[in-house]
């Protein structure tokens, strides 16, 4: 989807009372009333609000004004050990994340076909959708598409694709099969090393499922995904990084 909520799974009256002739409203003494005052108060309110609003939106978009962009370098991962794979422009937004977009989520997918296919249509500007990472299911390779600094359109939701990091798994929701040790532990070391990158806690309130997402119509990681297995392994990867 254009707008930035797309979900990344591969498969594809009259005057008012004391106004009438154009004078201030009054109260029967010679004073503003008091549902002028409110009104005034809340026009004020309005504009503060207003403002805030205009100052949020411009510390957000700063990093677009000419000498402010971070520096990017071609190919370049966020992760070590993950391949650089482009996603097609179409699907995902550039960003600067986290300046502009606090990064405190991380959602979970699973592909519902193989990782060459995932691959393939994240390339395809007609898909409209596409994830910041993949995980083969064989080897645990992981893929990068989408720089974390950018928006990828795999949520299906606003909100979450901008604060969020997207994890697709090779496989299907109904065949446990798919889910292996080799893919568990890679997903889990670059879950870790996302959580302690962004210092957010590895939970379930921050890691969570497709179809945790508000307003998502899809059903993965499925109910085959061990969350038990998988959050255990990302906080032994995390307490193996502090021992170290």
């Amino acid at each position: 989807m254009r707008d930035g909520a797309g979900g990344s799974s591969a498969a594809p009256g009259g005057a008012p009372a004391g106004r009438r002739g154009g004078g201030t409203a009054r109260d029967g003494s010679g004073g503003v009333s008091r549902r002028a005052l409110l009104i005034g108060g809340g026009s004020a309110a309005a504009l503060a609000v207003a403002g805030y609003a205009a100052r949020d939106a411009l510390s957000r978009w700063w990093w677009r004004l000419p000498g402010n962009e971070k520096p990017r370098t071609p190919g370049a991962v966020d992760y070590r050990t993950a391949q650089w794979v482009a996603a097609d422009g179409a699907n995902w937004r550039r960003a600067d994340r986290p300046d502009d977009f606090t990064i405190d989520r991380i959602v979970i997918h699973v592909i519902q076909g193989s990782y060459a296919i995932a691959l393939k249509v994240f390339q395809d500007p007609a898909h409209g959708a596409a994830a910041h990472y993949v995980v083969r299911t064989g080897d645990g390779q992981v893929a990068q598409m989408v720089r974390e600094l950018d928006v990828a359109y795999h949520a299906g939701n606003r909100d979450y694709n901008q604060r969020s990091i997207g994890i697709e798994h090779e496989g299907f929701v109904d065949q446990p099969e798919d889910f292996t040790g080799p893919m568990y532990a890679a997903s889990a070391k670059l879950a870790a090393d996302i959580c302690e990158r962004y210092g957010f806690p590895a939970d379930r309130e921050h890691i969570i499922g497709h179809h945790e997402v508000p307003g998502a119509d899809h059903t993965d990681p499925g109910p085959h995904w061990d969350w038990e297995r998988y959050l255990a392994l990302v906080r032994a990867e995390l307490n193996q990084r502090r021992e170290s």
